[in-house]
């Protein structure tokens, strides 16, 4: 039964109230900044709770200094863009037939002008796909989006799928379009790559897709992982990617594909029917895997010791002008018995822009070049969502979803930020937030703005039946090395 929480919220405005929030009791917790080091990076940061629907922007303090305020609560991803504009995927009660809900379902992308206004409202939850999780804009102002697309157990066995492996014999599948917006309400797909064109299986030789799976790294194992990455269960859900980065320079795209325990890089520097192929476009290799890292038994180039990512999520390329531009930063939420981990890699890109790999072996690198991890599981663990951002002066900027809390440290690892949702621990909520993101001060879509904080005190509605991805609630310390 649905459970509607009302909260009154009493934002303060005076930039010192780093503790306005206080303590909790219930929770045992502080809320709001708890910590603000002068070697933080000083910016604005993003964050849309789970909770309910509206976009907060707070400065170091933790003052409100913009909200925008949506009819459908995250579906998961949040961004203000360089003009000022908030990009923002919504859960849709009206989802497709394809899932009902929950795991980051979405249905909805919108775009909000800074003062709230709405100018794109897209329905992405249809009878063939339902978006999820992540949204990208390009530099042409068209959207890269996440969606499933079904596939019946009769499809899947076509495919090569063994099927008696599985309670559930359907699948949905992933793929990414690109949308051009058009209008308030529409858009046009320009531009498709689906995970079914690019499979292979060793086991039914009658069946397609048939193949030497270790032979073909560049080419997805439809017998491996499920919805958890076990054998012997699971649902539909196979890959369940859950976030979209995109490099301009390289004109590539990255995935985070949870279930799989992998990232994957593809070339976007093809048309949609080199996408479906495995030749042509910028890279010669079509809409093949370029690159893959974090699991090499998908490839049956290394057994479970040499896995690296679990259930990872905000796989993404660090920003040019940054430190470790190019890099590749990950959140590896954990096997669910070990904290979660913020994992760097250096990717083996050659001057082709193409990844190096020895016949018969993994993707390298061999290990991270930077991470950050604690001794302890319940110093610093999400078993869902969450992310991480590299700052202009080195730090990073976490997201710790299941404990609503962000917080920033340095390439030393010393926390010097500290942050817990308020309106998420009060909520009584269980869904967290999907990622929180900073901006300069010095960023376009900042420029002119006022920064000053807002009292924002209103009344907002918490219904946790429309949350999408849910965690648990706060366990133990936060956010500690």
């Amino acid at each position: 039964m649905t459970r509607k929480i009302f909260v009154v919220l009493s934002v303060l405005a005076a930039l010192g109230s780093i503790n306005s929030w206080g303590q909790d009791e219930g929770w045992g917790q502080n809320l709001g900044v708890t910590k603000n080091d002068a070697k933080a990076f000083k910016g604005y940061t993003l964050f849309s709770p789970m909770s309910n629907t509206v976009t907060y922007l707070i400065d170091m303090n933790g003052g409100v200094v913009n909200t925008w305020t949506s009819d459908y609560t995250p579906g998961q991803a949040s961004y203000l863009l360089e003009d000022g504009n908030l990009l923002r995927a919504g859960a849709a009660g009206n989802r497709s037939s394809i899932r009902a809900g929950g795991g980051g379902a979405g249905g909805r992308v919108q775009e909000f002008t800074w003062d709230g206004e709405l100018i794109w409202d897209y329905n992405t939850s249809t009878d063939k796909y339902l978006a999820h999780h992540d949204v990208e804009k390009l530099p042409n102002g068209n959207v890269l989006i996440i969606a499933w697309e079904s596939k019946t157990g009769e499809e899947a066995a076509s495919a090569g799928r063994n099927t008696d492996m599985y309670w559930n014999s359907s699948m949905m599948v992933d793929h990414i379009f690109e949308v051009e917006p058009v209008g308030k309400t529409k858009g046009e797909i320009v531009w498709e790559w689906h995970v079914w064109d690019h499979l292979v299986q060793d086991f039914d030789p009658s069946k397609k897709n048939y193949g030497d799976v270790a032979s073909h790294p560049e080419l997805i194992d439809i017998n491996i992982g499920n919805s958890h990455g076990r054998r012997g269960r699971g649902d539909t859900d196979w890959n369940h990617i859950n976030s979209v980065d995109y490099n301009v320079e390289l004109d590539q795209i990255i995935l985070s594909v949870k279930y799989i325990n992998e990232i994957w890089i593809i070339d976007h520097g093809t048309t949609t029917e080199e996408a479906a192929g495995h030749s042509g476009g910028k890279r010669g290799k079509g809409g093949d895997l370029l690159y893959r890292w974090g699991n090499p038994q998908t490839y049956k180039a290394g057994n479970a010791s040499d896995q690296q990512l679990f259930v990872q999520h905000d796989a993404h390329w660090v920003s040019p002008g940054l430190p470790g531009e190019g890099n590749i930063l990950v959140f590896s939420n954990g096997d669910g018995w070990s904290s979660s981990t913020v994992v760097e890699i250096i990717p083996p890109l050659n001057s082709q822009s193409l990844y190096t790999l020895k016949s018969g072996k993994a993707f390298g690198p061999a290990k991270p070049v930077w991470n950050y991890t604690s001794s302890s599981q319940y110093d610093f663990s999400s078993r869902t969502q969450s992310g991480s951002q590299r700052l202009p002066n080195g730090n990073i900027l976490i997201s710790s979803s299941e404990t609503s809390f962000m917080f920033e440290v340095t390439p030393e690892k010393d926390i010097v930020w500290e942050y817990t949702i308020p309106w998420v621990i009060r909520s009584g909520s269980r869904g967290g937030f999907f990622k929180g993101n900073r901006y300069a001060p010095d960023y376009p879509g900042l420029e002119g703005r006022d920064l000053t904080p807002k009292d924002f005190s209103n009344e907002v509605q918490f219904d946790n039946s429309k949350s999408g991805e849910r965690g648990g609630k706060t366990r133990g310390k936060r956010g500690r090395r």
